[in-house]
C-alpha cells in the first residue's frame, strides 16, 4: 500500500498545513500501473478539486512517508543527504541543511524548495536498503483557459512553479503544487529570507475547477546511495527535452577564443583577465590572478586547443607565454610547490579565494588543476611536434611534493604548508585533481611506479565521497558544501586510470562519478523568467547546477566532454550518451552570436553565470531589475566551452 498523504495550506490561514478536507479541497487518486522499482515505477493518476463557489488559492501537498532511523534525501541539484548537516553550520558559505532537533540556522529538519531549483523533478531518499521517492511535473501550463501539467512537447502558456520537498522527522519526500521556499529562501549563500506569505507562489483553484496530474512514486531496493541513478534515469526518459540549436562547433570556438584573445589579453602581465565588462568607450578589465581556477591555465590550456584546431599562430603564441611563465616562475623555492596566485608581480597565495581558507598555504585545488593542464598543453603541443620539456620536468618535481603529501586514508590534502609542502588538512575532493595529474603524468610517461598508490586513492575518493553520492570539499569559496565541481577530478582520473590499467572496475567507478554529475545536469529546459535568457530562449538542458551553494549554471561540467565520449565508446551506454549530447548540445548555445545578444559585450563573449531559476539573482540593468546573467566576460567561463568544443565534439 503506498504511503501518500494529501495537505493544503491555503492562503491567509497560517503556515500550517492541513488535511485537504479542513482546507476546503477534495481528493481523488488511483494507481494505473507499475511495480515501484526504478525502471517501472507506480503512476498514479491524482485529481484536487475546489467544491467552494469561492476560488482556492494556496499550496497543495502531496507526501510519501517511509520507515528510516537516518534516511538520506536526494533532491538534484538541491539536498544530497543532508547537505552535510551533520558537519558545523557555522561556515561563511550558507546553504539548507537537513538535521533532526536543529539548534542553529541554517538547519531545518525540513525543506520546501521551488521546482526550478532542482535539475529533476523528483524528491529521492535512500534509507539502508531502499529507494523511495516522488517525480510529478515542475510546473502547469494553462490553454485555452485550461490548465495541464507540463510534459516535453505540452502546448500552452506557463501557468505556475510546482516545489519539492523533505523531511527528517516525518520520513517524507512531498510534491507541491504552487510552492514554498521554506523555512528559508536563499538567494545565495549569504542573502537569505524567512518564509514568505503566499502570494505569487501559490496555485489558484477557481470554483469548482479540478486539476488532474500524474505521478511517479518509486519504492525499491539498494544497497547505497548509487541507487538512485536509476530512477534518474527514468525520470530522464520521461521528462528530457534537448537543448535549443546552437552554431556549430568550430564558429562557436572561433567566436570565444577571438573574444578572450583580444579582449582578455594582458601583454605586460602574460596572462589573461578574470573579468572584462563591457564600457562603452573603454573595457574595464579586472586581472583576478589565479594560476588556475578561474583564471591562468585553465583559459591557457583550452586557448591552445582553439588555437590549434583553427590554425591560429596569435593565439597559440598568447597561450604558449602565458604557460612558460607560469612554468619559469611560479615555484616556492621553500617547499617545491607552485603559487598560485601572482598579484602585482610577486608570486604568493593570496588570491582572491584566500580569506576563504581555514588556514594559510597552497590549495591542492589550484595545484592539482595547474599540473593537469600543463600535461595536457604538453600532451597537445607534442601531437604537432612541438617539445616542451622543462613543462614537462616542472610537473614531475612537483607531483614529488604531492605525491608525499597522503595520508593515511589515501587523500591528498586541502590546503598544502607554505614551508615544507606537507599536507595541512584534508576531508575533501580538492586533492582529487593531485590524483588526476599524477595519473595522467604516468599515462603520458609510461612511469608505472607510482601506480599502487593512485589506485589506493582512487579507491578513497570513490568510497568516501561518490558511494554517498555527497561529493564536497571542492572550489575553495564554498566552505566544503557539496558541489558538481570536485567530481570533474575524479572523472579524468578515472578515465585515465582505466587507459593505463583496461580495468573496468574502474570503469564502472568512473560510471558512478558521472552518474553524480548527472545528478546535476538539467534534463529538461526550465522556464526561465527573467532577462536576457528568458528573451533568448536559452535552454538549461544539459547544463550543470554549480553546488547546492551557488544556485546557478556555469559551464565547468562542459569540460569532461572528452572523459564522457571514452566512457560511452567504451560501454555503449546510451543513457550517459544521450547525456553527452545534451552537454555538447548546452555548451554551443551559451556564448553571443553576435554583439549585445546577452545584452552586453561583443560577439563570443560569456560569462559563469546563467540563473535558472529564483538563485544569485543579483546583477541589476540601469533600472534596478534583475538580470539572469553576469554582464561581463570571464575568460576561465569561456575556456570551458573551448576545452568541451575542441575535441570529441568538434564535428557536433
Amino acid at each position: 500500500m503506498l504511503n501518500l498523504k494529501f495537505s493544503a495550506r491555503r492562503a491567509g490561514d497560517g503556515c500550517g498545513y492541513l488535511p485537504l478536507e479542513q482546507a476546503g479541497l477534495s481528493i481523488e487518486w488511483t494507481k494505473r500501473s507499475g511495480r515501484g522499482t526504478a525502471a517501472d515505477p507506480w503512476l498514479c493518476g491524482v485529481t484536487v478539486r475546489n467544491p467552494d463557489e469561492r476560488a482556492w488559492v494556496g499550496v497543495v501537498r502531496m507526501s510519501l512517508g517511509f520507515e528510516s532511523d537516518a534516511p538520506r534525501f536526494f533532491l538534484p541539484g538541491f539536498m544530497y543527504g543532508t547537505n552535510r548537516g551533520e558537519a558545523p553550520l557555522m561556515s561563511d558559505s550558507r546553504t539548507p541543511r537537513l538535521r533532526r532537533a536543529p539548534t542553529a540556522f541554517p538547519a531545518s529538519d525540513w525543506w520546501m524548495v521551488r521546482s526550478d531549483r532542482l535539475s529533476h523533478p523528483v524528491a529521492l531518499a535512500f534509507t539502508s536498503s531502499r529507494v523511495t521517492g516522488l517525480c510529478a511535473s515542475p510546473y502547469s501550463l494553462r490553454k485555452d483557459d485550461k490548465r495541464q501539467p507540463w510534459t516535453p512537447g505540452a502546448q500552452g502558456a506557463f501557468d505556475q512553479y510546482a516545489g519539492f520537498g523533505c523531511d527528517l522527522g516525518r520520513c517524507e519526500v512531498s510534491y507541491t503544487l504552487g510552492y514554498e521556499n521554506a523555512p528559508w529562501f536563499f538567494l545565495d549563500s549569504h542573502h537569505f529570507e524567512p518564509r514568505a506569505d503566499l502570494d505569487g507562489n501559490a496555485f489558484c483553484l477557481g470554483a469548482g475547477e479540478a486539476f488532474t496530474f500524474e505521478a511517479a512514486v518509486f519504492d525499491y531496493p539498494a544497497l547505497d546511495a548509487r541507487a538512485i541513478d536509476g530512477a534518474l534515469r527514468w525520470v530522464y526518459g520521461r521528462y528530457h527535452e534537448s537543448p535549443r540549436e546552437g552554431l556549430p562547433a568550430h564558429n562557436v570556438v572561433e567566436n570565444i577564443a577571438a573574444a578572450v584573445s583580444e579582449a582578455a589579453w594582458l601583454e605586460d602581465s602574460r596572462a589573461y583577465a578574470g573579468f572584462v565588462f563591457d564600457d562603452k568607450h573603454e573595457n574595464e578589465v579586472r586581472p583576478l590572478p589565479s594560476i588556475s581556477w578561474t583564471n591562468g591555465l585553465s583559459v591557457a590550456a583550452p586557448m591552445l586547443r582553439a588555437a590549434h584546431r583553427l590554425n591560429r599562430a596569435d593565439w597559440r603564441d598568447q597561450a604558449l607565454r602565458c604557460i612558460e611563465h607560469i612554468v619559469e616562475t611560479s615555484v616556492n623555492p621553500r617547499n617545491g610547490l607552485p603559487f598560485t596566485a601572482e598579484v602585482d608581480g610577486v608570486w604568493g597565495n593570496n588570491g582572491w579565494w584566500y580569506e576563504r581558507q581555514p588556514v594559510p598555504g597552497h590549495a591542492a585545488y589550484l595545484v592539482g588543476q595547474a599540473l593537469y593542464y600543463i600535461l595536457m598543453a604538453y600532451d597537445l603541443e607534442a601531437r604537432h611536434g612541438a617539445a616542451h620539456p622543462a613543462w614537462l620536468d616542472y610537473v614531475s618535481r612537483v607531483l614529488e611534493v604531492t605525491e608525499r603529501s597522503r595520508n593515511g586514508d589515501g587523500e591528498y590534502p586541502y590546503i598544502f604548508s607554505e614551508n615544507s609542502g606537507a599536507g595541512l588538512c584534508y576531508d575533501a575532493m580538492s586533492g582529487a585533481w593531485c590524483l588526476t595529474a599524477a595519473v595522467y603524468h604516468a599515462a603520458l610517461t609510461g612511469d608505472r611506479s607510482r601506480l599502487p598508490a593512485l589506485l589506493v586513492s582512487e579507491a578513497r575518493y570513490h568510497a568516501a565521497y561518490i558511494v554517498p553520492m555527497t561529493c564536497y570539499g571542492g572550489p575553495l569559496d564554498i566552505d566544503k558544501q557539496v558541489d558538481s565541481e570536485g567530481v570533474l577530478a575524479y572523472i579524468r582520473a578515472a578515465h585515465w586510470l582505466h587507459v593505463l590499467t583496461g580495468d573496468d572496475a574502474i570503469l564502472s567507478r568512473m560510471g558512478d562519478a558521472l552518474a553524480y554529475e548527472f545528478t546535476f545536469k538539467f534534463c529538461y529546459n526550465s522556464p526561465i523568467k527573467v532577462p536576457p535568457l528568458s528573451r533568448l530562449g536559452w535552454s538549461s538542458c544539459g547544463g550543470s547546477i554549480t553546488s547546492v551553494t551557488n544556485p546557478h549554471i556555469h559551464p565547468m561540467s562542459s569540460t569532461v566532454v572528452d572523459d564522457m565520449a571514452y566512457y560511452v565508446e567504451k560501454t555503449g551506454d546510451a543513457y550517459a550518451e544521450a547525456r553527452l549530447a545534451d552537454t555538447v548540445g548546452w555548451s554551443r548555445q551559451v556564448s553571443s552570436r553576435y554583439d549585445g545578444e546577452y545584452d552586453y559585450g561583443k560577439r563570443g563573449w560569456m560569462s559563469e553565470r546563467f540563473c535558472h531559476c529564483e538563485g544569485l539573482l543579483t546583477e541589476r540593468y540601469p533600472d534596478g531589475s534583475p538580470a539572469s546573467t553576469w554582464f561581463a566576460l570571464m575568460p576561465w567561463a569561456c575556456g570551458c566551452i573551448l576545452e568541451a568544443l575542441t575535441g570529441t565534439a568538434w564535428e557536433a
